[in-house]
C-alpha cells in the first residue's frame, strides 16, 4: 500500500467528515447571512441617500423662499422708504410755505406801523409848524383861540 492510496484515504475521509459536519451548508448559510447583511446595508445606504436628497431639496426650497421673502421685504423697504421721502418732503414745503407767510405777515405789519409812526410824526411836525406859524402871524386871545381850533383840527385830519 502505497502513500498515493492512504491520501486518497484521506481525502475521501476529509470528504465524508465535512459533508457529517455539515461545512458547505454552514459556508452556504454564513454566504448567504453575508449577502442579506450586505444587502440590508445597500437598502439602509439607498435610503439614508434618499433622505439626503429630501433634505436637500427641502433645504433648497427653504432658501428660495428665504431669498424670496428678503426680496419681498426689500422692496417693501424700499417702497416705505419712498414713501417717508414723499411725506417728509411735503411736510417741509409746507412749513417752508407757512413761515414764509409768517414772514410777509410780519413785514406788512411792521411796514404799516412804520407808515403809521411817520404819519403821527409828521401830524405833530404839522402842528408845532401851524402853532409857530400862527403864533408869529396872530396875536392875543383871537390867536390862542385860532391856534387851538387849528391844531385840533389838524389833528383830527391827519389822524
Amino acid at each position: 500500500m502505497d502513500a498515493t492510496f492512504w491520501a486518497l484515504v484521506a481525502l475521501i475521509l476529509f470528504f465524508i467528515v465535512i459533508f457529517w459536519v455539515k461545512v458547505p451548508g454552514k459556508i452556504g448559510a454564513s454566504l448567504d447571512a453575508r449577502a442579506e447583511r450586505i444587502q440590508k446595508e445597500l437598502d439602509e445606504a439607498r435610503r439614508l441617500r434618499e433622505e439626503a436628497q429630501a433634505l436637500l431639496a427641502d433645504y433648497q426650497r427653504k432658501r428660495r423662499e428665504a431669498e424670496q421673502e428678503a426680496e419681498d421685504i426689500i422692496a417693501e423697504a424700499k417702497a416705505e422708504a419712498e414713501r417717508l421721502t414723499a411725506v417728509t418732503n411735503k411736510s417741509l414745503e409746507e412749513m417752508i410755505e407757512r413761515r414764509t407767510k409768517s414772514a410777509e405777515v410780519k413785514i406788512t405789519q411792521a411796514e404799516a406801523q412804520a407808515v403809521a409812526a411817520v404819519r403821527a410824526r409828521a401830524a405833530d411836525v404839522a402842528i408845532a409848524a401851524a402853532e409857530q406859524i400862527l403864533a408869529e402871524k396872530v396875536s392875543g386871545d383871537a390867536a390862542k383861540q385860532m391856534i387851538e381850533t387849528s391844531i385840533k383840527d389838524v389833528a383830527a385830519n391827519l389822524n
